[in-house]
């Protein structure tokens, strides 16, 4: 039992840092600007979308890479390589840009248009990248074994974990209106900042990860 609370607990403590859920609470607000009601109602569709494909990768994903003949060690290394570039990409300088633009654009879209997009492109790519997807794949591998205790431990760590991140996701978008404004934009980037090192040591640890077993394997 101990054993299963520590992988579901990996699983938030894994994707959060990819998914980085503040960073995407400023383009939620740009989207849905001071509409608290519909920030609520699209922030639940998105928690809801992003827990059934964190739940999909982790149960089928290692399937899908046996069909095609992928293994484990290439799927960590290659997730590695993307999130490590992810997070380097969110480290790199960029030039400041304003979000006067998405908001005035945000105006003009009516809210069931808005839900429209809750899955794409609000949840794939922009919340479950690639990345998070090669990260679900890994944390959900469990070797070839077809038992059905192995494959029942799978679910309920992919169900657990996959709760965990999507309420964290809900809380944050939920009240993304309050955070942002309070955050301020230096505080954001501080913010952003801090996680993308965590994410790019993550990337680094799922590299060399991927790379020892490899080499193991040659």
């Amino acid at each position: 039992m101990v054993a299963l609370l520590k992988e579901m607990a990996l699983v938030p403590v894994t994707l959060l840092p990819i998914i980085n859920p503040l960073s995407i609470a400023s383009i939620f607000v740009s989207s849905v600007g001071t509409k608290h009601d519909l920030a609520r109602l699209l922030a639940r569709q998105i928690a809801l979308n992003v827990g059934w494909v964190i739940i999909a990768s982790m149960l089928v994903g290692t399937y899908v890479l046996t069909i095609f003949g992928i293994s484990l060690a290439v799927v960590r290394f290659g997730g590695g390589l993307l999130v490590a570039a992810s997070a380097w990409r969110m480290l790199a300088p960029r030039p400041d840009t304003s979000p006067t633009a998405q908001e005035t654009e945000a105006a003009g879209i009516a809210d069931h248009q808005l839900m429209q997009r809750s899955f794409y492109p609000l949840t794939f790519p922009l919340t479950t990248g690639p990345g998070v997807i090669s990260a679900c794949i890994t944390l959900g591998a469990h070797g070839e074994s077809m038992h059905p205790l192995h494959f029942l431990s799978g679910a309920i760590v992919a169900v657990g974990g996959a709760l965990m991140v999507a309420l964290v996701i809900y809380l944050v978008l939920r009240n993304s209106i309050v955070v942002v404004t309070r955050l301020g934009p230096s505080g954001a980037v501080v913010m952003q900042q801090l996680v993308a090192f965590v994410l790019l040591c993550i990337g680094i640890q799922l590299v060399w990860s991927g790379w020892l077993d490899l080499t193991a394997i040659n």
